[in-house]
């Protein structure tokens, strides 16, 4: 892990054109009142200490992860990086696995859930549109695939291929299931968790902007995640 300043930034990839970093619990990616932490802030001091750099530093925002989910993020260190990697994000291109902890009992154990989600302005947040509903304006479709890697009498683990990249998807579309992610108060689970919610973006993959080979990241979750009574879970991680 390196640190910058006080805060500290665990790095799992980086070259002259990408960052790649593991992003704690309850730290925004961007867009926070000014003096307040985030993952950009973080990354930008980073680099500025690094190499040095007496002025701003160029960070990359391409995509974002919820403040309250963990795991790995690409950021781009050139604007030519930021460009590449934002069209492979519009293509649907980079690839992006998530570990969903939720309360055991969801079947069948692997799915595809196909949903269609609009934001409630009222609630501030993301629902599903009800299965036989008229259009709703500004719905997305949104489409996830599932499938348990590990199960105990309280927990159920899924690996979590995201096929749309809509706001709070996975999170709204488990609480439709009846199975909310473990600790996501804002959706439905009535569990705690140590920090922030048991959602975790194990692992990335896409086309390197420049060198043009398929850069992959993996990242286990959290050491609080409760793997130690998930032993088909610890296997899973192991070979990845």
């Amino acid at each position: 892990m390196n640190s910058s300043g006080n805060n500290q930034i665990e790095v799992l990839f980086e070259d002259n054109h990408l960052l790649v970093v593991n992003k704690p619990a309850l730290l925004p990616t961007m867009g926070v009142k000014a003096g307040d932490d985030s993952l950009y802030r973080r990354a930008a001091e980073y680099l500025k200490i690094k190499y040095n750099k007496p002025g701003n530093v160029y960070v990359g925002i391409v995509s974002r992860l919820d403040a309250h989910t963990t795991g790995a993020i690409v950021l781009a260190r050139t604007s030519k990086a930021a460009s590449r990697l934002s069209d492979q994000l519009r293509r649907g291109t980079i690839e992006k696995r998530y570990l969903a902890l939720i309360p055991a009992g969801l079947s069948p154990a692997n799915a595809t859930l196909t949903d269609r989600l609009v934001k409630n302005e009222s609630l501030h947040r993301m629902q599903v549109v009800p299965e036989n509903a008229a259009p709703v304006p500004n719905e997305k479709a949104a489409v996830l695939s599932y499938q348990t890697i590990a199960e105990n009498g309280q927990h159920q683990v899924l690996d979590v291929d995201l096929q749309t990249g809509r706001k709070h998807q996975i999170r709204v579309q488990l609480e439709n299931s009846g199975f909310p992610i473990w600790g996501d108060r804002k959706y439905g689970s009535r569990h705690r968790f140590p920090a922030g919610i048991a959602l975790h973006c194990r692992s990335l993959s896409f086309l390197h902007p420049t060198k043009k080979v398929v850069q992959s990241v993996n990242i286990a979750p959290p050491a609080y995640w409760p793997t130690a009574n998930l032993k088909k879970l610890e296997s899973f991680l192991q070979d990845q």
